[in-house]
């Protein structure tokens, strides 16, 4: 199928369910977001998207097929086939008649294009049988929805269509199923609500005017019977409408008659010059008559009593060739090919010569005339058959048509270059949006979001004062003999493993990671966002950290690795120093006494400051105390150690609870809860 069928459908489920329910489709049905209007792709696509939209919408096929027919009737018009499709047809069996003239002419453009094919006959009841052909099974519910759309809105009227067989029907060579729909057709309005609770066998015909002013009889809805008054009031409207049409001097004729002559007042030669690619057959299908320029194109012709399927072979419709399938099809546009092996030799190279044209029965003579002309798309396909304008006829269309297709095929072929340009366009938008999403990630995790948001607009960044927060110093125990009894690239690894697991302890507890020198990693919690828990979220991502370390491998010992950690809370001052490399960074006494925690402190300890302990102390942490050390440049102090946190488990602390919060409360001054998933806050 061609692009536009998937595009359509598309355009359905996003128009009635959404972009996300498109999203999902696609996905399941593993197809492209996009089709391109002359592209064609496999059956199995549009297939399986119907298929995974039954499963989605929890649907019968028949209710998506039938809903995807009267959707593909709009998307249409919408296209710009609305006036094509409105001069189709007077009235519905006169548009449906004419369906696959439509097609064959629309093949000219979709020169792939395998349409189904379409029959109708008239019942004496008013209805009509709908044939449906097609090679592809299982589509058929999407008949019922077009033509339905299509009495609605060109004829005013509302149809039913009901399945009447499902077969392979003998004649055809091909469009392996065959459905015929028993159509009934009413007008739109008020009638149509009568027929709830009504008796077909109450039924009766009345006369419905077409737009050509021509008599369609279609059947009445049930208990819908007109009085002779009524009835009597609308004929005598037609025949008030007839008797205004006028012939000769000023004759009035209740209808038209054609005037024929005596004899034909055309020879023969003259004939088949004026139509140089007719043939005359009979019901053996032997050949008896044939244009001109036929008969120079495929000289087998100019022999007498030859058979017409010796040379030729149908194309479309699909049928055998014999003089009863033609006359079943009669009604139909007829292509035919010529055969290879019965072309003269200059043709062994070229396309085969087709054919297209109509059957016309002549009962008077049992044969069956063929008027025909050349089926050619454009002119590389006249030069390719070595043929000219001037081998068609001067009043036959086929030459016009042949030069504006040309047109039309140039038209399509920019029209799809477009449209793969603008494909292109949009992968690439789509990759440039995926690109400038990994950019800002790595600027955030550099930067605090609303700072790097303005130094991406250009403004200038005001450094802030805190004047509470919490500053956690670590780093790792003999670290320096461990670098040089090993490997540059075990050290590499060894701190890749501890800062995979500290950096994921940081979304867990929502602090915030300043920097990385060597060993050392400083966080902070109340800066760049104020809370008023720092300490708290500072403390458990301390405890965590213990914890992570003992599953990052010394290359030295074989053991886990031993960390030191130091806090301390104050007021600090923050700002992005640097424009080549801009780093937010914290400046204040509370940064060299959080080091100084850090470095007085003992392996897989975590020390705590005065300030830090009494933010904690009345919370559910166990703080030892440590007695008063002398602190480098401080003096003498009391400092604590943190023990654990009897609030919480070290699966929480370690962010891998199953607890999970209402997404209502979202505050960030709430109490906190390591652990705790809560959109904006922590992100477990």
């Amino acid at each position: 199928m061609y692009g536009f069928i998937n595009t359509c459908l598309k355009s359905l489920v996003v128009e009635k369910f959404g972009e996300e329910t498109w999203a999902k489709l696609r996905d399941e049905a593993g197809v492209q977001d996009t089709f391109l209007t002359y592209e064609v792709y496999k059956d199995e696509i549009t297939m399986q998207l119907v298929t995974e939209a039954c499963k989605l919408l929890e649907v019968q096929p028949e209710v998506v097929l039938r809903q995807f027919g009267e959707y593909f009737f709009e998307f249409c018009k919408r296209s710009g086939y609305d006036h094509m499709l409105r001069t189709l047809g007077g009235n519905l069996f006169e548009f449906t008649e004419n369906l696959d003239a439509l097609h064959s002419y629309l093949a000219l453009s979709y020169k792939e294009m395998n349409a189904p094919s379409f029959r109708v006959e008239r019942n004496p009841d008013g209805t009509m049988l709908l044939h449906y052909y097609s090679d592809r099974r299982g589509l058929c519910h999407i008949v019922p929805g077009i033509i339905g759309a299509v009495a609605k809105d060109f004829f005013n009227s509302e149809i039913t269509m009901e399945i009447v067989s499902q077969l392979e029907e003998l004649e055809r060579t091909g469009k392996k199923e065959h459905v015929v729909f028993l159509v009934t057709q009413w007008p739109a309005g008020p009638a149509r609500s009568s027929m709830v609770g009504s008796k077909a066998g109450t039924q009766s015909l009345w006369p419905l005017a077409n737009q050509h002013n021509a008599m369609i009889w279609i059947k009445e809805p049930p208990h819908q019977k007109r009085s002779s008054i009524s009835f009597s009031m609308h004929r005598s409207h037609w025949e008030t409408i007839r008797g205004l049409v006028r012939l000769g001097k000023g004759k009035l004729l209740r209808g038209f008659e054609p005037v024929y002559p005596m004899t034909l007042n055309v020879d023969l030669k003259t004939f088949c010059h004026a139509f140089p690619f007719h043939i005359v057959f009979d019901d053996q299908l032997v050949v008896h008559q044939a244009g001109v320029n036929l008969q120079r194109i495929v000289p087998g012709l100019q022999t007498m009593s030859i058979c017409l399927d010796q040379y030729f072979s149908i194309v479309h419709p699909e049928v055998t060739f014999t003089i009863s399938s033609i006359r079943k099809f009669i009604n139909s546009h007829f292509v035919l090919q010529t055969r290879r092996n019965m072309m003269p030799e200059a043709w062994r190279g070229r396309p085969m010569l087709q054919l297209r044209g109509q059957m016309i029965w002549m009962p008077s003579l049992d044969r069956m005339l063929y008027q025909a002309s050349p089926l050619l798309r454009s002119l590389q396909e006249l030069e390719e058959r070595d043929m000219h304008i001037s081998d068609i006829a001067p009043h036959d269309v086929t030459r016009d048509l042949i030069l504006l297709n040309q047109q039309r095929l140039a038209e399509i072929e920019l029209s799809n270059q477009l449209e793969r340009k603008k494909e292109e366009l949009r992968l690439l938008s789509q990759h440039l949006e995926e690109e400038r999403r990994k950019t800002e990630n790595l600027l955030y995790a550099m930067l605090p979001k609303h700072v790097a948001n303005q130094l991406k607009e250009g403004k200038k960044v005001e450094a802030g004062e805190f004047k509470e927060c919490t500053i956690l110093f670590s780093d790792v125990v003999t670290f320096t003999n461990i670098c040089s009894l090993c490997e540059p690239i075990q050290i590499v690894l060894m701190l890749n493993s501890m800062y995979l697991r500290f950096d994921r302890l940081t979304t867990v507890h929502n602090v915030y990671k300043v920097e990385t020198i060597g060993d050392a990693y400083m966080v902070v919690g109340g800066v760049p966002i104020p809370v008023s828990s720092h300490a708290e979220r500072v403390a458990n991502f301390a405890l965590g950290m213990i914890l992570a370390a003992r599953e990052v491998i010394n290359p030295v010992t074989g053991g886990p690795i031993q960390i030191r950690v130091g806090l301390h809370s104050g007021p600090v001052l923050a700002g992005v120093v640097g424009e080549k490399m801009p780093r937010y960074c914290l400046f204040g006494d509370t940064v060299n006494t959080a080091s100084r925690m850090e470095s007085h402190g003992l392996p897989d300890k975590i020390h705590l400051s005065p300030t830090v302990y009494q933010a904690l102390k009345n919370k559910s942490f166990v703080i030892q105390k440590r007695g008063e050390i002398e602190v480098k440049g401080k003096g003498m102090m009391t400092t604590y150690f943190l023990e654990r946190n009897l609030g919480v488990s070290e699966q929480q602390i370690m962010g891998i609870s199953d607890i999970e919060v209402g997404a209502g409360q979202q505050d960030s001054q709430m109490s906190y809860q390591p652990g705790v998933h809560r959109p904006g806050l922590f992100a477990v």
